[in-house]
Parts: C-alpha cells; structure tokens; sequence
C-alpha cells in the first residue's frame, strides 16, 4: 500500500504544472482565478457538503476531522492511517448573446495523508486551490479586434493540520497552508491604419505576479447520538483573512503575430522597473471564510445535512491589476446534501455496500461584472465502491451546472464535471495477537 501511495505521489507532483491550467472560464480572468477547491469528491457528490466525517474517509475542509474515535471492529487500538488522491474532467460550454464555444480541461484536485496520533490526528497535503486559463477577445466596429488577453497559472498550496478529541462528542483542529504559485496575464492591443488594415506590429503587455504566503483555518465538529440509531452533527470553519506577498513583473514589447499559427515573435521589448511606483512588491488580500453545518443520520447506513459558507470577497484586492466594470462583493455557498448505505457490512451483496451521494449547491460568487451578479448553481451524484480491504473506496462523482449570464455582454458557461478518487485506508501499526 505504501509503495503504490509512493507512486501517487510522484505522479502528482509530476503533473502539479498540469494541474494549475485547470480552467478554462473567462471569469478565471478576475482575482486570482476560479477557485479549484470544493472539497473531496466525497463532499463534491454531496453539493459540496463537508459537514460529515467518519473514520476512513479524509475531510480536507475541516481540520478537526483528523482526530476521531478508534473503530470498533479492530478491538479499539487506532483508526486507519488514510490517505486520498482525487482528479477531474470538465466539459465546458461557453455562450455569450451572439456567440458559443466548447472546451475541455482536466487536473489533479488533491492529494492527502491522515495519521492517528491517539487522540490528536495529523493530516497533510498538496492541492491547487484557485487556477487561471481564458482566452478573450474584444472587438470594435465590423467585428476588428480590438484587444485579445489570455491568462495562465494559479495559486496551489501545501498544508498541515492537527485535530484534537476532546471529548467523545466534540473535536476541534487547526491547518496552515503555504500558498504559492505565478499568475500571468497577457493583453494584446491591435493597431489599424487609416484604410481599416492591420498593422504589421501590435503592442504587448505581459503582467506576471509571483505569489506567496500563509492561511490559516479553525475548525470543529460535535456529534451526539440523540436516538439509539439517529445521530446529529454539527460543524464549523473560519480561516483568517491573510495576505499575500506578490513580487511582480511587467514588460512591454512589439511583436509580430502569423496570421495562420496566431504565433507571437517578439521584434524588441521593454521590462517596466516597477519599484519606480512601488509595485515591484506588492500585499495581495485573501478574504476571511466562515462556514457552518447541520445534519443528521443514521451511523454507517444514512445521512442528509446542509451548510452555508460566508465568504467576506469584498477584502480581496490586488494593487498591480485594477479593473473596470468589475468589483468584489461578500460571497456565499448554499449546499444540501447527503448518502445512503443500503447495508455497509453485507459480505455477499456487493452492491449493497456501495455508497450512494447526491446534493445541490447555490453559490454567489461575490464576483460583480457590469452591473451582474456572478453566480453559480450545480447538481451532483455520486457512488463510493469499495476496493481492497479495511473500507477502501473508489469514488466517483458527478456535477452538472452553469455560471454566469449572457446579459450584459457576459458569457454563461454550463459545465459537466466528471470526478475521480481513490480513498485508500491502511494499518501501519497493529498489536501483535500472538507471540
């Protein structure tokens, strides 16, 4: 089991350039990109939902997941040393009032270890947590180009968290994440003579922001048996408003672009000193989140909750990139959700161990584009297949939905996303039962 976990690894971080041009949206052009991370596919199933946690699955939302009670069915002595690995595949739509265009990417999400620690827990990872990938044109009169911008990178991080039992029904955790990763944005401007035609030499602006800097994330979770089979669970996160250190670059340059490659050769250029205005180095905002949830079920058979996430996005601000037409306000995430087991133990029914997922989210991005709410809303399904030994499960999802609008010149988008994971749970350390 290790030696395979190895192996994941390498993979990941193989593909960890890879998996920052997971985007495609046009609206990855604001901020810091589309924000990647919703959850495991677990949670992504359930609409997003992260108010669950058990033994031998990992919740990467909440950092008191990581402690827990020993399970029964080994005699009490630890929980699994669990480990997760997940991707996914989207399939975009993109459609504006007089245009439409399809497109596909796909990423590595996550990739995480938990340690039992006696009554704390450990968990560490590697997941790209906001990603930038668009092309976009703007045209004038007699659809000319006027300007044409493309975008690439993302912000990734690394983190490490603890969770402690305090007590049967209630655990609290902490992570720290290390983010870091390079945004570059990319404006084209076009010139025309007196006649309409092209110029043989256009403009270019390239802005790349190197970026750094910690978070840090709170967390809790209570359950309580409330009836011999119904068990209730409640959560809560905050992370910290923070900041980002961003060292900046800025050139400018004449090129010259085949007209049937649309490839750019760079004819001379220009590096902008940028500590002239002091904005070589500048603090980028990440806003402060707040999440809470509710839910109840059966243990191992059932569950249905909902949660609701705050996100204060009218404190993120970024001072070498300013934009008209568009601000931040206050954004906030609706997800109901929930599975079902139709019999965990059943030894000679496969089926009926399989794990069943649904939910539904509304999402209000807090992005504000020509006087338009950004907002998003998704359905989602799923099945956890068991694999191996000591609960291992596969996990597969599945969420369709839409972003956006196509008024005021805005593009909707309708995606389909496919996702896939594996939660894979092992003992590194078990009693000896003779000697």
């Amino acid at each position: 089991m290790i030696k395979k976990f190895l192996i994941l690894i390498t993979v990941v971080f193989s593909s960890l350039s890879f998996a920052q041009q997971g985007s495609s949206s046009p609206y990855s052009f604001y901020g810091i990109g589309s924000l990647k991370f919703k959850g495991t596919v677990e949670n992504q199933s359930m609409g997003g939902l992260s108010v669950y946690s058990d033994s031998i699955h990992i919740n990467l939302r909440n950092p008191a997941s990581y402690a827990g009670k020993n399970l029964k069915s080994f005699n009490n002595e630890a929980r699994p040393i669990k480990y997760t690995v997940g991707g996914s595949h989207t399939n975009l739509k993109l459609n504006s009032s007089s245009q439409s265009d399809e497109t596909n990417t796909s990423s590595i999400d996550y990739l995480a270890l938990s340690i039992p620690l006696g009554k704390f827990g450990a968990g560490f990872g590697l997941l790209p947590f906001s990603s930038v990938g668009y092309k976009l044109q703007s045209s004038g009169n007699d659809d000319i180009i006027d300007y044409r911008y493309r975008g690439e990178g993302g912000l990734n991080k690394v983190f490490l968290g603890v969770g402690y039992q305090l007590s049967d029904d209630f655990r609290i955790g902490v992570d720290a994440s290390f983010n870091f990763g390079s945004i570059t944005n990319t404006n084209i401007a076009f010139g025309y003579n007196d006649k309409g035609e092209i110029l043989q030499y256009q403009s270019r602006e390239v802005n790349r922001s190197d970026l750094s800097g910690l978070t840090y994330n709170f967390g809790g979770i209570y359950t309580k048996l409330i009836k011999p089979n119904l068990e209730l669970t409640a959560s809560a996160t905050y992370t910290l408003k923070s900041e980002l250190n961003s060292k900046n670059q800025r050139e400018f340059s004449t090129i010259l672009i085949d007209p049937t490659t649309q490839q750019e050769f760079v004819v001379n250029s220009a590096e902008v000193n940028l500590s002239d205005s002091n904005l070589d180095t500048t603090e980028l905002t990440l806003p402060s989140k707040m999440a809470f949830g509710l839910g109840v079920g059966a243990p191992r058979k059932w569950f249905a909750g909902i949660e609701y996430t705050f996100l204060k996005s009218s404190q993120f601000s970024n001072r070498l990139l300013t934009i008209q037409n568009a601000s931040y306000e206050d954004a906030s995430t609706l997800a109901l959700g929930g599975f079902y087991v139709p019999k965990y133990d059943s030894f000679n029914k496969y089926w009926q161990r399989i794990v069943y997922r649904a939910g539904v989210r509304l999402e209000d991005t807090g992005l504000r584009i020509n006087n338009e709410d950004i907002k998003e809303f998704g359905i989602s399904f799923g099945v956890g297949l068991p694999v191996g030994r000591i609960f291992s499960n596969a996990n597969l999802g599945f969420e369709i939905g839409k972003r956006g609008t196509k008024s005021a010149n805005l593009v909707e988008e309708n995606f389909i996303k496919f996702q896939l994971s594996l939660s894979l749970n092992d003992r590194w350390f078990e009693k000896r039962k003779f000697n």
